[in-house]
């Protein structure tokens, strides 16, 4: 088994929630980390363990982020980060699975499941006279209940309903790097710069 970190740069996790109980708005999160652990065969061996940032949470609309940054969600002042860790995998078919794990928001862990592929293994492309990391892809998504996680915050609508709805939609495009290639790259730089 190698450790393959994640490469922020590469990856992403999105979230969609209807809005009026109509439209749907999407954000997004950046600075996705953390590492998988695989053999570069076996899927169903593999762990994860990600961390994401929760003020990089971003919807395209300044005085929405700042409530979501707010203690009426994420409070990212008391709870900086959202984690997940992966506690089984499961076969789906050709190169699909499910990721069961447990996720973090706030000071509430619950299990989730992501819908997952393997996208590819493949090599990066070189930099300098070093050898090029080799890079796994991985996409996914799943659905949850932000109450769940005791994001309860909402309006009443006039018509009837909430303004914004319990279910969230997440998608995950995540690329990680095997760790030995990129410490040899670290190595050949420093030395490179050290001439």
């Amino acid at each position: 088994m190698s450790t393959w970190n994640i490469d922020t740069a590469h990856s992403a996790v999105e979230f969609s929630a209807t809005h009026m109980m109509v439209s749907r708005v999407r954000g997004q999160f950046s600075g996705v980390g953390g590492t998988i652990t695989f053999d570069g065969t076996d899927p169903l061996a593999a762990s994860v363990e990600a961390t994401i940032p929760a003020a990089t949470v971003h919807t395209g609309m300044e005085p929405r982020d700042n409530h979501l940054r707010g203690a009426d969600f994420l409070d990212v002042e008391r709870f900086p980060a959202l984690r997940f860790q992966s506690t089984g995998i499961e076969p789906a078919g050709a190169r699909r699975f499910r990721i069961l794990g447990q996720l973090t928001i706030r000071d509430v862990s619950r299990p989730v499941v992501i819908e997952a592929t393997l996208d590819g293994i493949f090599r990066a492309l070189p930099m300098g006279d070093g050898p090029a990391p080799r890079k796994i892809a991985v996409s996914g998504s799943t659905k949850i209940s932000r109450k769940e996680w005791g994001l309860n915050w909402n309006v009443g609508l006039e018509a009837g309903g909430w303004l914004v709805s319990d279910e969230i939609k997440v998608t995950i495009d995540v690329q990680a790097a095997e760790s030995s290639a990129v410490k040899a790259e670290v190595v050949r730089v420093l030395a490179a710069n050290a001439a």
